[in-house]
């Protein structure tokens, strides 16, 4: 053990000597390296940072969700709107028969929307998203509350005018969120009590719910005041733990034909949607852009690797002698080739790590500009680190064996 520490030392000290000795041959032969470390780490930050919003973003979607609508959410060039357009569309009733015939079904929401401006005093903001929601929704979302409460259970079944607004809209009718609570806003003569503040979300990805701009009200309440037909209504349905979305799937579109009444022969007026197809789709997707950064920065690494060889055969060339003397003194040939691969190894981290603090000074930049963190996970570290270790052994190996082989008598005499 205090052999192989030894090694190391004086393996990292002679790398420390190298970048001293000759600053510029060193940093243009490792510049290769630190460009290639830079380019790998960060795009696999970027894309690990991106993948992770993306992710969670679609996680409010519903997790082990279904949702019932007349449109089908896969899309396209061939994209048939002007069939799905003359659907019948969803309906409460289909929400309850749902509820009464699903086995494997947990929760069951239905959902309606619609645009409205919001009125406050002498505060008016415009294009506000007004949810129309029955009971199990916040079953489904788990919506976080910031100030105040959700909507309760007589609310749902009474209908009455009170609602959860998002907190966008509480700061810009209220100026403070926490102001919000127990007043009153109107939107066309209509007047909505707020009894709760939804916490900040932050922007989405994936479009879906905007709840930093939204007023959630009962669903009763909303068939009121609009004709939930149309209303772009669509059901929730959440899978019970352990059951695959594909067999939720599947009985949901039994259930639907059934109380539609389709022949056998009749294609579905329907579509059950499962909002886990995105997420392996966004999977794909980045794991395509990690590979074309895998591609661009091979190029670089390959560069740097030609480089840290040229160092390692320039430094066995003007230590031939020393290399002669310990050989003499009984250096063993795995000794001396050991010490040339740690140390050129050590080369190829002294580069990683200034491609790390490179894309670490990114991370802070991008993070101040872009609206979600950038973040270089442990692993990525090690990978990198992992990367100029191997590296480093492939490119000193050749330089290593013939220092290794090097006859005692002749490396001495060498000048």
């Amino acid at each position: 053990m205090l052999k192989l520490l030894s090694i190391l030392w004086n393996s990292f000290r002679m790398a420390l000597q190298e970048l001293r000795v000759n600053k510029l041959r060193t940093f243009l032969s490792l510049f290769g390296i630190t460009i290639g470390i830079f380019c790998i780490i960060g795009v696999l930050a970027t894309v690990d940072s991106l993948e992770q919003k993306v992710q969670n973003d679609l996680k409010t979607l519903g997790n082990n969700t279904i949702y019932v609508d007349k449109w089908n959410y896969g899309g396209g060039n061939d994209y048939p709107w002007w069939k799905y357009m003359k659907r019948p569309p969803i309906r409460y009733e289909e929400m309850k028969f749902i509820k009464t015939k699903s086995q494997l079904a947990s929760n069951a929401a239905m959902f309606v929307s619609s645009s409205v401006s919001l009125t406050f005093n002498d505060n008016i903001l415009s294009n506000t998203s007004l949810y129309g929601v029955t009971e199990e929704y916040n079953n489904i979302q788990t919506l976080e509350i910031f100030q105040g409460r959700y909507l309760n259970e007589t609310e749902f079944s009474r209908g009455t005018p009170t609602g959860v607004i998002g907190y966008k809209v509480a700061e810009e009718l209220f100026d403070f969120a926490e102001r919000a609570v127990g007043k009153e806003v109107t939107y066309n003569g209509r007047r909505v009590i707020v009894v709760g503040v939804i916490k900040k979300q932050g922007q989405s990805f994936v479009g879906g719910f905007n709840y930093d701009e939204c007023l959630i009200v009962p669903y009763r309440y909303f068939a009121g005041v609009y004709n939930p037909d149309n209303s772009n209504p669509f059901i929730m349905v959440e899978g019970k733990p352990g059951i695959v979305s594909k067999a939720l799937q599947d009985e949901l579109v039994g259930i639907m034909r059934q109380t539609r009444r389709l022949s056998p022969r009749e294609e579905d007026n329907f579509s059950c949607n499962d909002v886990a197809m995105f997420s392996e789709q966004v999977k794909g997707f980045f794991g395509q852009v990690s590979a074309g950064g895998w591609a661009i920065a091979g190029l670089s690494l390959i560069v740097g690797a030609f480089g840290v060889a040229n160092i390692m055969f320039v430094t066995v060339r003007e230590r031939t002698s020393q290399i002669g003397l310990k050989k003499a003194l009984g250096a063993k040939r795995r000794t001396i080739l050991t010490e040339f691969l740690i140390e050129s190894a050590f080369l190829c981290i002294i580069g990683g790590l200034i491609g790390l603090g490179l894309v670490w000074v990114l991370s802070l930049v991008l993070t101040s500009v872009l609206p979600f963190p950038i973040f270089i996970a442990p692993n990525i570290i090690i990978l990198a680190l992992s990367i100029c270790i191997i590296l480093g052994i492939i490119s000193g190996i050749i330089p290593a064996s013939i220092a290794a082989k090097m006859d005692p008598v002749v490396a001495i005499r060498t000048k």
